[in-house]
């Protein structure tokens, strides 16, 4: 029976349907779509079943086809209407050009801070080893310098190199080798200015040269522990050479030559040194103190009250001083050192510091502060520790260091440890938190400087003001700024790149520093307390930083 015409059909146009079965699409036609099995089916004894085919219009315009009917064939179309064709600009037109794709933000593999059932069976563990593989190397090139080869290198000695023929029995082997990469690679990257030279290139190699043969033991240790960073080759090496130091710094400290007490120093100073770079490993303070029982006992023997007057006898002594204070501010322990290895009218940026020994004392005189706050029973002491504390943080306010040389690096890695101060002080005696307006303030001032920094390409010497910024940056509010391109830029993000780009430039190891960070954020975000007994008294900084932060390097 012929199909009848279009004027003699009652009802709308029935157009194919979307809900018949394979079998009938497949002979194309039409299906009752009676369920479960349509008729034709049903007669036939095939299976009848829905499916649903996706099609995808970039495919076929990937391909040069047209997709479906749309806009090329239509029952109804006027009489004026012409058939369309597919433009050509639309077939070759690329697939991700017709889309509208939604913004999906830049996820870095830095944004995630990971949690082990350790952080709650464990709390108080700090484990630096754990966070080695989170330190993202050349992720972002906006914030890790770009080179750091032998002629940047060789730009921040100002004297020439000691030449290998000064050590003949270094030239021409591996001793040789490492004595080179201590000069050309490490001597460096432990000053923040490229204007003077490290003293550990222009005070500890020249006495090398006098020196026994343990000292040049020493630094060949120390290099090969640097270098087993990068090559694991080294190790054992670096751990020979240790132990060959160790064994005759026993035997000069049995000889009891008064003659040899810069040289012991200088073997402690180096020995310390290797440990901060080996994943700043806790034994590093065992030098430390074993140093200061040395310094005790000199000055007993030779009834000498002040630092040692000689020039390298001087660098040790604080060198050792100077990593005592400032991992106290961390930790809050007793002082080893006293104050007088720094003096309050000294304003001169010292460029191995990359301060004024006056900010050094003063960040003493708010540790010491902090140490007693919790001790102190009276009204009247409480007075008398506000009017130190307010006095201390004028102070900061007002402290200029000077810097001759017009080193813009050197004056804001100053400034930066100035603001950190500052900080700190606010956070360790006046109780406050990363909620109040006045420490906000201060981390964002403080994270913004460390930004332009790396980005000029400076690396060295940043560890405090890192640290005191992130442990204080509130976790409900991570937002600091927008960047000029828009884009919001967050402060663990930020902190976590910073420490990539110094652990790359550095040659004093970020682990531990690192790891008491993330601790610090997990406990925040988990709201755990440390088990530290009764700590209603206890403020911010002693409550969530100074539990984790035993053996840390901030120097």
């Amino acid at each position: 029976m012929p199909r009848r015409k279009a004027n003699d059909r009652a009802g709308p146009v029935k157009t194919r349907s979307r809900e018949g079965c394979s079998e009938c699409r497949a002979s194309r036609v039409r299906c009752d779509t009676k369920k479960p099995a349509c008729t034709r089916c049903t007669e036939r004894g095939l299976t009848c079943s829905t499916k649903i085919v996706l099609k995808w219009e970039s495919e076929f315009a990937s391909r040069g086809q047209a997709f479906g009917r749309a806009g090329v064939w239509s029952k109804s179309k006027g009489a004026g209407d012409q058939p369309s064709t597919p433009s050509t600009s639309s077939l070759n037109a690329s697939p991700l050009d017709e889309q509208e794709w939604c913004f999906f933000p830049h996820v870095e593999p830095w944004n995630f801070i990971n949690s082990s059932t350790d952080a709650f069976q464990l709390p108080c563990r700090v484990k630096p080893t754990d966070d080695d593989h989170a330190i993202v190397r050349a992720g972002d090139s906006r914030l890790i310098p770009s080179s750091h080869g032998i002629e940047s290198v060789m730009l921040q000695l100002t004297n020439p190199m000691p030449p290998l023929s000064i050590f003949p029995h270094f030239a021409g082997n591996m001793q040789g080798q490492l004595f080179e990469y201590y000069v050309q690679r490490i001597c460096p990257r432990t000053i923040a200015t490229a204007n003077s030279p490290s003293p550990l290139a222009s005070i500890i190699i020249p006495f090398c040269s006098t020196a026994s043969e343990t000292v040049s033991k020493a630094v060949l240790a120390l290099g090969a522990c640097a270098m087993a960073q990068n090559d694991p080759g080294y190790c054992a090496i670096g751990l020979r050479l240790k132990s060959e130091v160790i064994r005759g710094l026993r035997h000069n400290l049995t000889a009891a030559v008064s003659s040899t007490y810069p040289e012991l120093l200088v073997v402690m100073m180096l020995l310390c040194l290797y440990e901060l770079v080996d994943h700043c490993d806790e034994r590093w303070i065992v030098h430390l103190k074993g140093a200061k029982e040395l310094i005790r006992f000199r000055r007993q023997q030779a009834a000498l009250p002040a630092p040692g007057n000689d020039e390298v006898t001087s660098f040790s002594e604080r060198f050792f001083a100077f990593q005592d204070i400032m991992g106290r501010t961390a930790c809050g322990k007793q002082a080893l050192f006293g104050a007088d290895y720094w003096r309050h009218n000294e304003h001169k940026i010292d460029p191995w510091m990359g301060c004024s020994p006056e900010l050094v004392s003063m960040l003493s005189d708010i540790t010491e502060l902090s140490r007693t706050r919790r001790q102190l029973s009276s009204d009247s002491d409480q007075v008398a520790l506000s009017l130190k504390a307010a006095n201390l943080c004028r102070g900061l306010e007002e402290l200029a260091q000077d810097e001759d040389g017009g080193d813009e690096a050197l004056q804001d890695l100053a400034e930066l440890k100035r603001l950190a101060a500052i900080l700190y002080l606010h956070c360790a005696l006046q109780n406050a938190s990363p909620t109040t307006d006045l420490v906000v303030s201060y981390v964002r001032r403080i994270l913004k400087l460390v930004s332009e920094v790396l980005d000029a390409g400076a690396c060295i010497g940043l560890s405090w003001p890192v640290f005191a910024a992130a442990v204080e940056l509130d976790p409900l509010n991570d937002e600091l700024w927008k960047d000029d391109d828009g884009n919001t830029v967050c402060g663990r993000p930020l902190v976590l790149r910073a420490l990539a780009a110094m652990s790359e430039s550095n040659v004093l190891s970020v682990a531990r520093t690192r790891a008491v960070i993330v601790k610090v954020w997990q406990v925040r975000d988990n709201v755990l307390k440390p088990p530290l007994g009764d700590t209603s008294d206890c403020n911010d900084w002693e409550r969530y930083v100074v539990p984790f932060s035993e053996a840390m390097s901030l120097a």
